[in-house]
């Protein structure tokens, strides 16, 4: 199993990324989803998040209206689409999946499984 998270990069403030989390030896319509992110000297936080039923999302509320996260069953691909990008949102960004059972996961302990990691930084 591996999730392959990659689209990361320098951005200007106000600038825009999206962010792909490919998946491979599992299927993504099976679990919920989520994009987490961890900056310098802070803990994971998760910032959105898709329910496997109904397909729902949650996000959190420093990202709400200016993220999107997704996903395409079809090509067995996640995305996080960021738009207004602030310096605050520089960190490194995980996708991550866990078994899906129509709950909402915040807690990164909860997750079955991780990408690698993809850094973005938000700077003029």
């Amino acid at each position: 199993v591996q999730l392959q998270a990659s689209g990361g990069g320098l951005v200007q403030p106000g600038g825009s990324l999206r962010l792909s989390c490919a998946a491979s030896g599992l299927h993504l319509a099976r679990y919920a989803i989520a994009w987490f992110r961890q900056a310098p000297g802070k803990e994971r936080e998760v910032i959105a998040h898709i329910f496997n039923i109904g397909g729902s999302t949650y996000y959190k509320d420093s990202v709400r209206g200016r993220f999107t996260i997704s996903k395409d069953d079809t090509e067995n691909t996640m995305y996080l689409q960021m738009t207004g990008l602030k310096p605050e949102d520089t960190a490194i960004y995980y996708c991550a999946a866990v078994v899906g059972d129509g709950l909402l996961h915040l807690n990164a302990d909860e997750f079955d499984f991780w990408g690698q990691g993809t850094q973005v930084t938000v700077s003029s």
